[in-house]
């Protein structure tokens, strides 16, 4: 097996956009349209961790690699030279900013400097992340304090970053037990707009009990995106042994009530899936 490198990457790149050689699909990408790839690398990503598939992992790592450098390709063909960047640029851009957020790492500021004394506490290297983030968020002259929490992800993830955003200006409960109070105040207006039949109040109301509930997470160190993953899988086991036991009884699902159904689901229970 050749042994590649990231420059033997880039000119594959380089060679499926080629105008004249290229890849057909390849050539008729753009920014936007490998944004939805993107994402289903990442999650990719994120499944093979999940699940411990360390032999795939190398694989989907290439994968979402792959998409950084068809960035790169596209950014090198802006015909703007202003906006124009290819994937040195990105790297040298990446080990600015990291050098930069990490002074208790890189005192000097520079690559090579090391730190010498004691080490520095957590909080107070967090502190120094949000202060250096917001200095780079004031040099962009983004106005708002959630003026680039970005609007293309998932929106359990919005939810969260939106909500650490705005707490850190104060503007955030300071009890957990007030998150549930708030939680159970949402379900009542649910319910009164289920009674009333309004389905756009009924959908409001659904996302208002979500936001909320995302809160109670983050109030609880909780991260809502892994716990709701978490939670996918564990029905996905559970129901996987209900449509066992279904399929063991030689009986069709309309067979079955739904409290034998039920009575499958905590023997899955009881089995600890």
């Amino acid at each position: 097996m050749a042994d590649y490198s990231v420059d033997d990457l880039i000119y594959l790149m380089q060679r499926l956009r080629d105008p004249e050689s290229g890849c057909p699909w390849d050539l008729k990408q753009d920014f936007a349209s490998i944004v939805p790839h993107t994402l289903e690398e990442a999650y990719e990503v994120a499944d093979t961790i999940e699940r411990q598939d360390w032999t795939h992992l190398k694989d989907e790592l290439g994968d979402l690699l792959f998409q950084v450098i068809f960035y790169a390709q596209l950014g090198d063909e802006i015909e703007d030279q202003a906006q124009q960047f290819d994937f040195n640029a990105i790297v040298s851009n990446l080990i600015e900013k990291l050098v930069r957020r990490h002074p208790h790492v890189f005192p000097a500021g520079t690559l090579r400097s090391e730190r010498s004394g004691d080490s520095i506490d957590e909080v107070q290297i967090k502190a120094n992340w949000e202060a250096i983030k917001q200095q780079e968020r004031d040099r962009k002259a983004r106005s708002g304090v959630l003026d680039d929490v970005p609007r293309a992800l998932p929106a359990l993830s919005r939810a969260n970053k939106l909500q650490k955003r705005a707490s850190q200006v104060g503007f955030d409960w300071d009890d957990p037990e007030l998150v549930l109070d708030k939680i159970a105040e949402e379900i009542d207006e649910l319910r009164e707009a289920i009674r009333d039949g309004r389905q756009a109040e009924i959908q409001d109301e659904m996302g208002d009990i979500l936001f909320a509930q995302v809160n109670l997470a983050r109030h609880l160190s909780v991260n809502p995106e892994v716990a709701l993953r978490g939670t996918n899988q564990k029905f996905e086991r559970r129901f996987g042994h209900v449509e066992k036991c279904v399929q063991e009884s030689g009986r069709d699902w309309d067979m079955f009530s739904l409290d034998e159904l039920d009575a499958f689901w905590d023997e899955a229970k009881a089995k600890g899936l």
